[in-house]
């Protein structure tokens, strides 16, 4: 079996990664992450989730490399980190009782072929009414300020959905496990076949 490296540092999508139960080793990609002029969010996503895949391949010459990158967009708008409570606050009421869409690309490289497989996985996040004492509690409890959208799905945040809408809940985290699972294969690394030479 190739290494299999994640082009992240990333603590979600590195627990994410652990369910496959292969071993991986992680990777800090260093690229300039600013959308070009006209760029769609779809676009954006899956050519930095590349970028982010070829960005270690020199450390990593005989490896598969996953690659991957999220935006949330609210009406056309791509969401950046808030930063601070005051532009979380201002976030999060322009969600109330809207839909945002996360992007997430996705990109197994085979550094060895130089051959990469990408795709995007969209994921919808439908938020209920919030008043602004329900957007003050809930960031006074998780402080989501690195966060796209100023909310952790994965913990709290939950309180402030109306529904989930998607094919992976993982995707919403920052991995899209399931598709994931699929292109490793078609580069050629059965997830559940190299379970048996891994126990």
């Amino acid at each position: 079996m190739k290494t299999l490296v994640l082009g992240s540092t990333s603590p979600f999508r590195k627990s994410i990664l652990e369910k496959l139960q292969l071993p991986f080793l992680c990777a800090k990609p260093n690229i300039d992450e600013t959308a070009k002029d006209g760029e769609s969010p779809q676009a954006l996503v899956e050519r930095l989730a590349i970028e982010k895949a070829k960005a270690v391949a020199e450390e990593h010459p005989k490896a598969l490399i996953i690659g991957s990158d999220q935006v949330a967009v609210c009406e056309g708008e791509i969401l950046g980190k808030p930063h601070n409570f005051d532009n979380a606050v201002i976030q999060l009421s322009k969600f109330s009782g809207k839909a945002i869409t996360f992007y997430t690309g996705l990109c197994v490289f085979d550094s060895e072929n130089d051959k990469a497989i990408a795709l995007v996985e969209p994921f919808t996040v439908h938020f209920n009414h919030l008043t602004q004492s329900e957007i003050a509690n809930y960031l006074k409890a998780e402080q989501p300020y690195n966060c796209a959208g100023s909310f952790k799905s994965e913990g709290l945040g939950i309180c402030l959905f109306d529904k989930l809408a998607g094919d992976d809940p993982n995707t919403l985290i920052g991995l899209p496990l399931i598709r994931l699972v699929s292109l490793l294969k078609q580069q050629g690394l059965d997830v559940l076949a190299e379970q048996k030479n891994s126990g």
